[in-house]
């Protein structure tokens, strides 16, 4: 039997620690950009726009809106595709939103699972999205997720049932007792699941911010469709660039550990 084929994409995993200014950060994604050493994709956590602590309405925009159009160009002049978390409106509320941006692509995944979970509430100043969203980059299949996402695993069953070979996460984890461990093992987990890679960057740690609001803890991981651990990084801001192979090491997961195919319930 022939080695399955190898399609390797590289992805850079950005863990910023952003602010309170979306303009400030907007400096943080162009210098994650300068720093991707290759990639095709540059993945920035949830909140990059603004991080969590503050009101989001007054900073929230659409799609179409200076912030957007600004990574937008950010990515399409290095030819490359950002996917960074921002805030969309949403009548009284917003959109907790990941912005998917590069040459002839523009879209965002509006996150599904709302982090009302340990003592904090998102639901109250941000609704829920309802779709989960893949593309196409170089003939791959990607999924997103954001964050609370990472719990539940009919999500990224779903992704792998549109064809994603990897699911791009951001995040902005809260911090607490026993949380870095639980982050580790549900990207462990969730790449077994769905076997596809799954490339999860978070907020790194800003340190004590006297919130109660999740502004991340670090410990950006990737891990391959078998569930190892591939890459980590530590809690503080940096940039990593991981190779991945988005076709064989999927097509030897899902051949030899068939979860998707020997599923009885849906």
């Amino acid at each position: 039997m022939p080695d399955p084929t190898v399609i390797l994409m590289r992805i850079a995993v950005s863990q910023i620690s952003s602010t309170t200014d979306p303009r400030s950060n907007l400096e943080l994604v162009r210098d994650a950009v300068r720093r991707a050493e290759g990639a095709r994709v540059v993945l920035l956590p949830e909140a990059t726009m603004c991080r969590f602590g503050v009101p989001l309405g007054p900073v929230a925009e659409p799609l179409d809106g200076p912030w957007a159009s600004a990574v937008h160009e950010i990515a399409a002049s290095h030819d490359v595709v950002v996917v960074a978390g921002m805030f969309t409106p949403s009548g009284d509320r917003v959109t907790n939103t990941m912005l998917v941006t590069g040459p002839d692509l523009h879209v965002g995944y509006d996150k599904i699972h709302l982090f009302d979970a340990f003592g904090f509430q998102e639901s109250r100043t941000v609704a829920p999205g309802s779709s989960p969203l893949v593309f196409e980059l170089d003939g791959v299949t990607l999924g997103v997720a954001t964050c609370y996402d990472i719990r539940f695993p009919e999500l990224f069953r779903a992704l792998a049932d549109e064809g994603a070979a990897a699911v791009l996460v951001g995040a902005s984890w809260g911090a607490g007792p026993g949380k870095k461990e639980q982050w580790e093992l549900l990207v462990r987990a969730r790449a077994l699941d769905c076997t596809s890679w799954v490339v999860a960057c978070g907020q790194a740690y800003p340190g004590d911010l006297g919130s109660s609001a999740p502004t991340g803890i670090g410990y950006s991981t990737v891990a391959d469709p078998f569930g190892n651990v591939v890459l980590q990084l530590d809690d503080k801001p940096a940039v990593s660039v991981v190779e991945i192979d988005t076709e064989g090491a999927v097509e030897q997961a899902r051949s030899v550990l068939p979860v998707l195919a020997n599923r009885r319930l849906r």
